[in-house]
């Protein structure tokens, strides 16, 4: 097989690569389920690296072909008691030759990316029929048995006539019905036992299983029979929970169309998304989704960018505008041309984070796994104690008062079996290790849907608890692009007069401050704008040119200051510092102090003699940035601003957007240092800038969170949380999230805790039925955690906007 795979391929140094089998186990939803196939794949010879994801069921397994095989690799899986599903059932095609699933080169993919897209397809485990799935059927009949039973045993007792003796043991036709449900419903537990036995796993089926089997073999029909029906049912609901739970992350891979439209020899052609090449141009026709990330070549169209920005609002697309796999185009036609091969696109580099983010356990994740690793033997041991010690001490039965009841405690074994038994269900530590996962998942999946990409649980849990975001001012509480924000005429000129002469002398300028002037007149409809001559740049000050016969300038204050204007008696700098002189007009002083006051660079225009007007220009502050740090404050998370800008221009950024406090004139470096001062007198510290300059004070707080992501493969790969859009709005929707799903995973662990607690108590003192430590121990809070941290997808972003 492996010799067949497409990505199979010699290495530069002649020996064959090491494959990687993507394997879809749907039956692995827990932890313990995925220890149990971990120490399985363990005793392959051959196998090099093993990843298992039971919150999406799936297994990705690296081997040398040298020393095995996938076949072994499933068959390894398969021997820890759980089901491979091909892939073809997955998506409805063979991503590749092999039966199980797809095996490709651990390097670069030889085929151009389709080994990744095939990842990308089976990174959950397909939709299981949970209800009439063989197991369930079983369950079924079980069920039927155990109520015939039941109907026989404490209804219909004149019915209940012996049948059978077996070794000794008479059998009453109830007898039959309850050994015909643990024989339904209770092989399945039993078979999975014998694989956690085989694996040396104590889990919940070895667990079942050896209760199963006891009680039979002693005689306690009624038990086993309840015991193997309501754990059955328990399970059936578990699957049932853990399928939903996996829907999110699957509406996540569907987002991405798996064909696509491409123009090959002059005509179109209808192929797979993984085998259109970079360079290649594809069609999308109005209310098709975009196969492949690429550049616009051909036509204009409002796309749906929400898949991938959680922008709601569709972004108008021409010819040279960038497009991402997964948006929708809304109305119009387009072509366009390939950047990326199908395994590479933004879409499918964010299913893959999110797939990995699991991988990064949480500190509360961390400590469940290791309290269970102690509570189920220690559970276990209890049981055991339970069912051998009280009948060797009780000689005679006696009675204690309880909160106004009398229990009695005979020395009988059979009451203490039941008992013991009973606590084996209560060992089983499922919803427990479930709370964490299960909220993680259902928290990050349901950012990733709203254009938040949190690459782990440990990032997820840090955000909840920060005490302070710190935000860069350029690009993140500003748009990063200068614009200008006022024009103001002198000498009786009009505005349309100083944008005439302003963009006629920036227009052979290629400083941001002369696009910022072009782009003000063109939008004012300015059309005449004059030609200059003898154009000459002033380093540091500004233009002069020649325009209509007349020699203009345009620049800072300083340069019209060399020129003999006396521009202010009494006004502002932009260092805070203050300058005197004569007034050159009688608006400008006014006007010129208040901008600069403002933070806003000032270009004056005008000849050697006579001032022509004035514009002002900034980086405009996002309209939703005082937003955010209000709804932060309303949360009780302060906002600082850290940037690199001068005094002036900090201060009113900070007043205009409300932040707390500010920091200005930081280089790289003092960025990080704020940032642990900020840690110290605060605590935990998020954060959020563009994810290249600000790369350093991101990886130094406890959550650095980049904007504009989906565009940015470096913030992509470097920030812990990614804003896939230009949206600081869902900040607030960010920290909400986080600081819920922390108070889920709480409440999951302490609940199940809890319970499982007050039901041992009960047990000792005949309070706890088998019943209903099942339905309430086991599958009542494994329903309940799962059920609470489906919470977190009803989060909406716009209740934070």
């Amino acid at each position: 097989m492996d010799d067949e795979s497409p990505s199979g391929r010699a290495s530069g140094n002649g020996e064959r690569a090491e494959l990687t089998a993507r394997l879809s186990v749907p039956e692995m939803d827990c932890p313990s389920c995925a220890k149990k196939v971990d120490k399985s794949l363990q005793r392959v010879e051959g196998v090099a690296d093993v990843s298992l994801r039971p919150v999406t069921g799936t297994a990705t397994v690296s081997y040398d072909p040298d020393r095995t095989t996938e076949a072994a690799v499933v068959e390894a899986v398969e021997n820890a008691g759980y089901e491979v599903v091909s892939d073809e059932s997955i998506d409805g095609s063979a991503a590749s030759p092999a039966p199980h699933g797809t095996a490709a080169a651990s390097g670069s993919d030889a085929t151009g990316g389709s080994a990744a897209h095939a990842h990308a397809a089976s990174s959950v485990a397909p939709p299981a029929a949970v209800w009439t799935s063989p197991r369930a059927k079983k369950t079924w009949l079980g069920a039927a048995f155990v109520v015939a039973g039941l109907l026989v045993e404490f209804v219909l007792t004149a019915q209940n006539v012996a049948v059978a003796s077996v070794l000794g043991r008479g059998l009453s036709v109830a007898d039959v019905l309850f050994l015909g449900a643990v024989l339904g419903s209770g092989l399945p537990v039993v078979r999975d036992g014998y694989y956690s036995a085989r694996n040396r796993s104590l889990d919940i089926d070895l667990l079942m299983g050896t209760a199963i089997l006891a009680a039979t073999g002693i005689g306690y029909f009624v038990e086993a029979a309840t015991l193997a029906v309501l754990f059955s049912v328990a399970e059936l609901l578990e699957d049932y929970s853990m399928d939903r739970a996996r829907d999110s992350l699957r509406e996540l891979m569907e987002l991405s169309p798996d064909e696509a439209t491409v123009r090959r020899d002059g005509a179109e052609e209808t192929i797979p998304a993984e085998d259109v090449a970079v360079g290649e141009t594809v069609i999308v026709r109005p209310g098709e989704k975009i196969p492949l990330d690429g550049i616009v070549r051909e036509g204009e169209s409002a796309v749906d960018e929400s898949p991938i920005t959680g922008e709601s609002v569709p972004v108008d697309k021409a010819a040279g505008a960038e497009v991402y796999a997964g948006a929708i185009n809304t109305e119009g036609y387009l072509e366009v041309e390939v950047t990326s091969v199908a395994g590479d696109s933004t879409l499918s580099r964010i299913i893959e984070m999110v797939q990995g983010a699991q991988e990064k356990q949480t500190e509360r994740e961390q400590f469940v796994d290791r309290f269970a690793g102690y509570y189920t033997p220690v559970i276990v041991v209890l049981a055991i104690l339970t069912t051998a010690v009280p009948p060797l001490l009780i000689s005679r039965p006696f009675s204690v008062g309880v909160a106004g009841y009398a229990i009695t405690f005979a020395g009988d074994w059979g009451t203490w079996f039941v008992r013991g038994l009973t606590l084996l269900v209560i060992a089983c530590p499922c919803a427990f290790v479930i709370s964490t996962p299960v909220s993680v998942v259902s928290g990050i999946t349901s950012a990733a849907k709203n254009g938040v990409l949190i690459k782990g649980g440990n990032h997820l849990e840090a955000m909840g608890d920060v005490d302070v975001v710190a935000f860069d001012k350029t690009g993140t509480l500003t748009r990063g692009e200068l614009a200008v924000t006022d024009v103001v005429p002198l000498g009786g000129r009009s505005e349309r007069d100083v944008l005439r002469y302003a963009a006629g002398l920036e227009r052979r300028s290629e400083h941001p401050i002369a696009a910022a002037i072009l782009a003000r007149s063109e939008a004012a409809g300015v059309a005449d704008v004059p030609e200059p001559s003898a154009f000459e740049s002033v380093t540091g000050k500004g233009v002069r040119a020649t325009i209509d016969g007349e020699t203009l300038y345009a620049g800072k204050p300083a340069l019209f200051e060399e020129l003999g204007f006396d521009l202010a008696t009494s006004r502002h700098r932009t260092d805070g510092g203050l300058v005197s002189g004569r007034a050159a007009g009688e608006d400008l002083p006014d006007a010129l102090a208040e901008l600069e006051r403002e933070g806003k660079t000032v270009v004056l225009v005008g000849t050697d003699s006579a001032l022509i007007g004035l514009v002002a220009i900034a980086d405009e502050v996002r309209p939703g940035a005082a937003r955010t740090v209000e709804r932060l404050r309303e949360r009780g998370v302060e906002a600082v601003m850290l940037t690199g800008d001068n005094e002036g221009t900090a201060r009113a950024i900070a007043e205009a957007v409300g932040v707390d406090d500010y920091r200005a004139e930081l280089l790289p470096e003092q960025k990080v240092a704020a940032v642990e001062e900020l840690r110290s007198t605060h605590g935990g510290v998020a954060m959020v800038g563009d994810g290249i300059n600000d790369a350093p004070a991101l990886a130094s707080a406890d959550v650095g969170i980049a904007m504009g992501a989906a565009g940015t493969d470096t913030a992509l790969e470097t920030a812990d949380i990614a804003l896939m859009g230009d949206d600081i709005g869902k900040i607030p929707y960010l920290y909400a999230l986080s600081h819920t799903a922390n108070g889920v995973i709480r409440q999951n662990i302490w609940a199940s805790l809890g319970v499982k607690a007050v039901l041992a108590l009960g047990v000792p003192l005949g309070l706890v039925s088998v019943a209903l430590a099942v339905v309430v121990g086991d599958m009542g809070m494994s329903l309940g955690v799962t059920g609470n941290a489906m919470r977190l997808a009803r989060i909406d972003p716009e209740r934070f906007s």
